[in-house]
Protein backbone atom coordinates (compact mmCIF):
# COMPACT_ATOMS: atom_id res chain seq x y z
CA UNK A 1 0.00 0.00 0.00
CA UNK A 2 1.60 3.30 -1.21
CA UNK A 3 1.75 6.62 1.04
CA UNK A 4 -1.04 8.17 -0.91
CA UNK A 5 -3.41 5.11 -0.72
CA UNK A 6 -2.82 5.44 2.97
CA UNK A 7 -3.51 8.75 3.19
CA UNK A 8 -6.75 8.95 1.36
CA UNK A 9 -8.16 5.68 2.86
CA UNK A 10 -7.16 8.13 6.50
CA UNK A 11 -8.94 11.34 5.09
CA UNK A 12 -11.99 8.92 4.24
CA UNK A 13 -12.65 8.07 7.77
CA UNK A 14 -15.54 10.20 8.90
CA UNK A 15 -15.61 12.41 12.10
CA UNK A 16 -17.70 11.32 15.16
CA UNK A 17 -20.99 13.01 14.57
CA UNK A 18 -22.06 15.90 16.45
CA UNK A 19 -25.23 15.98 18.63
CA UNK A 20 -27.95 17.72 16.10
CA UNK A 21 -28.63 21.34 16.79
CA UNK A 22 -32.32 20.30 17.28
CA UNK A 23 -30.89 17.92 20.41
CA UNK A 24 -28.98 20.68 21.85
CA UNK A 25 -31.65 23.26 21.69
CA UNK A 26 -34.31 20.76 22.92
CA UNK A 27 -31.60 20.30 26.09
CA UNK A 28 -31.58 23.81 26.54
CA UNK A 29 -35.20 24.36 26.15
CA UNK A 30 -35.89 21.64 28.93
CA UNK A 31 -33.50 23.27 31.56
CA UNK A 32 -35.25 26.88 30.78
CA UNK A 33 -38.32 25.24 31.59
CA UNK A 34 -37.21 23.54 34.56
CA UNK A 35 -35.31 26.54 35.88
CA UNK A 36 -38.19 29.51 34.70
CA UNK A 37 -40.59 26.81 36.52
CA UNK A 38 -38.70 26.73 39.66
CA UNK A 39 -38.08 30.26 39.71
CA UNK A 40 -41.85 30.85 39.11
CA UNK A 41 -43.17 27.99 41.42
CA UNK A 42 -40.69 29.49 44.38
CA UNK A 43 -42.78 33.33 44.17
CA UNK A 44 -45.86 31.33 44.16
CA UNK A 45 -45.08 29.59 46.96
CA UNK A 46 -44.36 32.96 48.85
CA UNK A 47 -47.89 34.06 47.72
CA UNK A 48 -48.89 31.32 48.93
CA UNK A 49 -48.32 31.73 52.49
CA UNK A 50 -50.04 34.89 52.44
CA UNK A 51 -53.08 33.63 50.80
CA UNK A 52 -53.48 30.45 53.11
CA UNK A 53 -55.43 30.65 56.19
CA UNK A 54 -53.56 30.13 59.59
CA UNK A 55 -51.15 27.09 60.31
CA UNK A 56 -51.68 26.24 56.28
CA UNK A 57 -49.31 28.91 55.25
CA UNK A 58 -46.14 26.25 56.27
CA UNK A 59 -47.43 24.09 53.79
CA UNK A 60 -46.91 25.93 50.72
CA UNK A 61 -43.17 26.04 50.94
CA UNK A 62 -42.38 22.81 52.47
CA UNK A 63 -39.63 20.04 51.83
CA UNK A 64 -42.07 17.61 50.06
CA UNK A 65 -44.13 20.58 47.76
CA UNK A 66 -40.94 21.48 46.72
CA UNK A 67 -39.05 17.84 46.18
CA UNK A 68 -42.56 17.19 44.60
CA UNK A 69 -41.22 19.53 41.96
CA UNK A 70 -38.02 18.08 41.39
CA UNK A 71 -40.08 14.72 40.87
CA UNK A 72 -42.12 16.12 38.35
CA UNK A 73 -39.36 17.44 36.31
CA UNK A 74 -37.61 14.03 36.41
CA UNK A 75 -40.80 12.33 35.77
CA UNK A 76 -42.60 14.52 33.12
CA UNK A 77 -39.68 17.00 31.42
CA UNK A 78 -36.98 14.36 31.28
CA UNK A 79 -39.03 11.09 30.10
CA UNK A 80 -37.53 10.55 27.26
CA UNK A 81 -33.56 11.71 28.03
CA UNK A 82 -30.84 9.99 29.98
CA UNK A 83 -31.71 9.53 34.36
CA UNK A 84 -28.34 11.58 34.80
CA UNK A 85 -30.14 14.55 32.91
CA UNK A 86 -32.99 13.96 35.14
CA UNK A 87 -31.30 14.23 38.17
CA UNK A 88 -29.35 17.64 36.94
CA UNK A 89 -32.59 19.19 35.81
CA UNK A 90 -33.91 18.33 39.21
CA UNK A 91 -31.09 19.85 41.05
CA UNK A 92 -32.04 23.12 38.17
CA UNK A 93 -35.35 22.97 39.35
CA UNK A 94 -34.96 23.25 43.13
CA UNK A 95 -32.26 26.13 42.77
CA UNK A 96 -34.90 27.99 40.82
CA UNK A 97 -37.00 27.32 43.78
CA UNK A 98 -35.03 28.56 46.43
CA UNK A 99 -33.60 31.55 43.96
CA UNK A 100 -37.52 32.58 43.27
CA UNK A 101 -38.60 32.36 46.90
CA UNK A 102 -36.09 34.08 48.46
CA UNK A 103 -35.98 36.37 45.96
CA UNK A 104 -39.19 37.64 46.38
CA UNK A 105 -39.10 37.35 50.03
CA UNK A 106 -35.90 40.51 49.54
CA UNK A 107 -37.47 42.28 46.50
CA UNK A 108 -41.43 41.53 47.07
CA UNK A 109 -41.82 41.90 50.69
CA UNK A 110 -39.50 43.44 53.71
CA UNK A 111 -35.97 41.57 52.85
CA UNK A 112 -35.19 38.00 53.07
CA UNK A 113 -32.56 38.72 56.20
CA UNK A 114 -29.98 37.05 56.72
CA UNK A 115 -28.25 34.79 53.52
CA UNK A 116 -27.96 31.98 56.20
CA UNK A 117 -31.42 30.34 55.63
CA UNK A 118 -31.96 30.75 52.17
CA UNK A 119 -28.21 29.10 51.68
CA UNK A 120 -29.21 25.78 53.69
CA UNK A 121 -32.31 25.68 51.35
CA UNK A 122 -30.33 25.82 48.67
CA UNK A 123 -27.77 23.00 50.09
CA UNK A 124 -30.61 20.71 50.35
CA UNK A 125 -32.01 21.76 47.33
CA UNK A 126 -28.73 20.46 45.17
CA UNK A 127 -28.65 17.34 47.37
CA UNK A 128 -32.56 16.87 47.23
CA UNK A 129 -33.55 17.69 43.25
CA UNK A 130 -31.04 15.57 42.05
CA UNK A 131 -32.50 12.89 43.99
CA UNK A 132 -36.04 13.48 43.36
CA UNK A 133 -35.34 14.61 39.83
CA UNK A 134 -34.29 10.45 39.07
CA UNK A 135 -36.65 9.15 41.76
CA UNK A 136 -39.20 10.70 38.65
CA UNK A 137 -37.51 9.13 35.92
CA UNK A 138 -37.18 5.96 37.58
CA UNK A 139 -40.74 6.01 38.59
CA UNK A 140 -41.44 6.33 34.90
CA UNK A 141 -39.11 4.37 33.14
CA UNK A 142 -37.77 1.83 35.36
CA UNK A 143 -37.65 -1.64 33.57
CA UNK A 144 -37.54 -3.40 37.52
CA UNK A 145 -39.41 -3.36 40.76
CA UNK A 146 -36.90 -2.61 43.16
CA UNK A 147 -36.16 0.44 41.59
CA UNK A 148 -40.00 1.94 41.02
CA UNK A 149 -40.80 0.63 44.23
CA UNK A 150 -38.09 2.95 46.17
CA UNK A 151 -38.04 6.08 44.05
CA UNK A 152 -42.22 5.99 44.52
CA UNK A 153 -41.57 5.42 48.00
CA UNK A 154 -38.74 7.73 49.13
CA UNK A 155 -41.21 10.41 47.57
CA UNK A 156 -44.26 9.20 49.73
CA UNK A 157 -41.66 8.98 52.39
CA UNK A 158 -41.27 12.89 52.05
CA UNK A 159 -44.68 13.33 53.02
CA UNK A 160 -45.10 10.82 55.54
CA UNK A 161 -41.79 13.35 57.20
CA UNK A 162 -43.88 16.29 56.91
CA UNK A 163 -46.76 14.11 58.35
CA UNK A 164 -44.87 13.75 61.61
CA UNK A 165 -43.40 17.20 61.43
CA UNK A 166 -46.78 18.64 61.84
CA UNK A 167 -47.85 16.23 64.47
CA UNK A 168 -45.05 15.91 66.80
CA UNK A 169 -43.24 19.23 66.60
CA UNK A 170 -45.73 21.95 65.86
CA UNK A 171 -49.40 19.88 66.79
CA UNK A 172 -50.87 20.88 63.60
CA UNK A 173 -53.25 18.02 63.03
CA UNK A 174 -55.13 18.74 59.99
CA UNK A 175 -51.97 19.36 57.89
CA UNK A 176 -50.50 16.07 59.51
CA UNK A 177 -53.57 14.22 58.39
CA UNK A 178 -53.55 16.03 54.91
CA UNK A 179 -49.85 15.18 54.62
CA UNK A 180 -50.41 11.51 55.95
CA UNK A 181 -53.23 10.93 53.48
CA UNK A 182 -50.63 11.90 50.46
CA UNK A 183 -48.35 9.41 52.39
CA UNK A 184 -50.73 6.74 51.79
CA UNK A 185 -52.31 7.45 48.52
CA UNK A 186 -49.36 7.86 46.61
CA UNK A 187 -48.25 4.38 46.56
CA UNK A 188 -51.88 3.71 46.28
CA UNK A 189 -52.52 5.70 42.99
CA UNK A 190 -49.09 5.69 41.70
CA UNK A 191 -47.96 2.02 41.76
CA UNK A 192 -48.38 -0.48 39.16
CA UNK A 193 -50.11 -3.44 40.93
CA UNK A 194 -51.14 -4.63 44.07
CA UNK A 195 -47.84 -5.88 44.82
CA UNK A 196 -45.68 -2.50 44.37
CA UNK A 197 -48.55 -0.89 46.47
CA UNK A 198 -47.69 -2.68 49.28
CA UNK A 199 -43.85 -2.48 49.29
CA UNK A 200 -43.88 1.26 48.27
CA UNK A 201 -46.15 1.78 51.44
CA UNK A 202 -43.41 -0.08 52.94
CA UNK A 203 -40.35 1.81 51.53
CA UNK A 204 -42.44 5.03 52.43
CA UNK A 205 -42.85 4.14 55.95
CA UNK A 206 -39.23 3.72 56.35
CA UNK A 207 -38.44 6.59 53.97
CA UNK A 208 -40.40 8.61 56.01
CA UNK A 209 -38.79 8.11 59.38
CA UNK A 210 -35.45 8.38 57.97
CA UNK A 211 -35.87 11.52 56.55
CA UNK A 212 -37.30 13.17 59.53
CA UNK A 213 -34.51 12.21 61.67
CA UNK A 214 -32.05 13.47 59.20
CA UNK A 215 -33.47 16.25 58.25
CA UNK A 216 -36.51 17.34 60.10
CA UNK A 217 -34.40 17.32 63.47
CA UNK A 218 -31.34 19.24 62.25
CA UNK A 219 -33.87 21.56 60.90
CA UNK A 220 -35.52 22.31 63.80
CA UNK A 221 -32.67 22.43 66.05
CA UNK A 222 -31.41 25.41 63.68
CA UNK A 223 -34.60 26.90 63.79
CA UNK A 224 -34.45 27.04 67.77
Amino acid sequence: MTMETTMTTISAIPDAPAAPRSDVRARVGRAAVAAGGGLFLGVLTNLAQGWLPDTWQQLANSGAVWSAVAFAVGAVLYRQERLVRAALGGAVAEAGLVVGYYGYAEFGRDGAGSLFFPLVWLGLGLVAGPLFGAAGWWWRRGLDVRRRVLSLGAFAGLWGMEGLMYAVDLGYMPEAHACLALFVLIPLLMARDHKERALTLGAAAVCGLVAYGAVEVPLQMLSA
